[in-house]
């Protein structure tokens, strides 16, 4: 069994990496299974790939597409024409995609055009919000997929209600939890630590890259500067995404107790997440990781495809909304921060199952 595994942006680096391990083991107990890894180059910081391949111990893969910068349009369009040369060069099984970024949804139109069957990590979760370019990404990918591993019974849910047949769908955890648990007791501190003299539970971490707050100025400079005056009494760090860099030129927007910091690898930016008082973001799978952790955080979204982070877990949904917002600090700021549990199966063990699946759908 032959199986190419796609990697493209960040946060795919952390779902690919225990997959490979679990392949790699399964392989070890005699099992006839392969693996290559196509990474299209989506993300190109450093820190926003190559380090993910060190720090998780991931092969370096077996062919980078180097498409970079652009538009979607023009990603999609490059993605597809280097994947379908690679399929050509070297044929496979299966294609594995994770996920929901702009690799996710084009690799898997090559592969099904290609005649090959595809495997969605993370299928079927849905924001409901088509303004997002991810979601078209998950709608697009899920209604070509052959076998969907989910993360959530929401998940489940959502394709059973899209006609999916249930056999074909696979309740597995999930894996960016897997790489967490593998990792935590690896996660370091980072020089900033030190730099400005931050101690446990008692600074913020934020980061921001979705259009709706990133994209326009006036939007961007209000939702800053109420945050920083709520918080007033914490250091607030801000890991700065290269999208945002580039909005944030120009803008008069420094504040005392806000930092901002090139993009961390995954040990390090987590090391902070652990230690953080609470986490403001607009990322989806940083709402996974402070869940698991038991830190409070503020979700810069209207909509999440993760409810399971809000409705167990330690997230809550403000929007750019700056009544929302100041409520959301009122609750933090006084301890009063919801209860929170962890989700089924979010158990380090989704990579072995997936593969477990895989294996016997083949026998078959």
């Amino acid at each position: 069994m032959k199986i190419t595994i796609i990697a493209g942006a960040r946060p795919n680096f952390m779902k690919i990496a225990p997959i490979i391990d679990a392949i790699k083991k399964k392989k070890s107990e005699g099992f006839d299974i392969n693996y290559r890894l196509v990474h299209t180059g989506q993300h190109y910081d450093k820190n926003l790939s190559d380090t993910f391949f060190e720090e998780l111990n991931i092969p370096f893969p077996d062919l980078n597409l180097e498409v970079k910068s652009g538009s979607q349009a023009e990603q999609t369009a490059a993605i597809m024409i280097g994947f379908e040369k690679e399929l050509e060069q070297n044929p496979c099984d299966l294609v594995m995609v994770v996920g929901d970024v702009t690799s996710t949804m084009a690799c898997t139109i090559v592969a099904k055009k290609a005649g090959i069957k595809v495997a969605h990590v993370e299928a079927g979760i849905r924001s409901g919000d088509m303004n997002m370019p991810e979601e078209i990404n998950r709608i697009v990918t899920d209604s070509l997929t052959d076998y969907f591993f989910t993360t959530s019974t929401y998940a489940n849910n959502n394709l059973v209600q899209l006609g999916v047949l249930e056999s074909n769908i696979f309740f597995v955890g999930n894996v960016m939890i897997d790489t967490l648990r593998k990792h935590e007791n690896r996660l370091k501190q980072p020089n900033i630590w030190n730099n400005l003299k931050l101690k446990e539970k008692q600074y913020l971490v934020m980061t921001l890259h979705r259009p709706s707050n990133v994209d326009e100025e006036y939007q961007l400079k209000s939702l800053i500067a109420q945050i920083v005056i709520l918080g007033k009494d914490f250091p607030i760090v801000f890991p700065v995404h290269p999208r945002t860099k580039k909005l944030l030129q120009g803008l008069d927007l420094n504040f005392e107790n806000l930092h901002y910091i090139e993009p961390l690898g995954y040990l390090e930016f987590n090391f902070l997440v652990k230690n953080a008082f609470g986490v403001l973001t607009d990322s989806g799978g940083i709402t996974e990781e402070t869940t698991v952790m038991n830190v409070p955080c503020i979700t810069l979204r209207n909509s999440t495809e993760r409810p399971e982070t809000c409705e167990i877990g330690t997230n809550i949904l403000v929007g750019n909304n700056p009544v929302k917002i100041e409520a959301a600090f009122k609750n933090l700021l006084s301890g009063n921060w919801k209860s929170s549990k962890i989700p089924e199966l979010w158990d380090g063990k989704a990579a072995e199952r997936i593969i477990n699946h895989l294996v016997e759908i083949y026998r078959l």
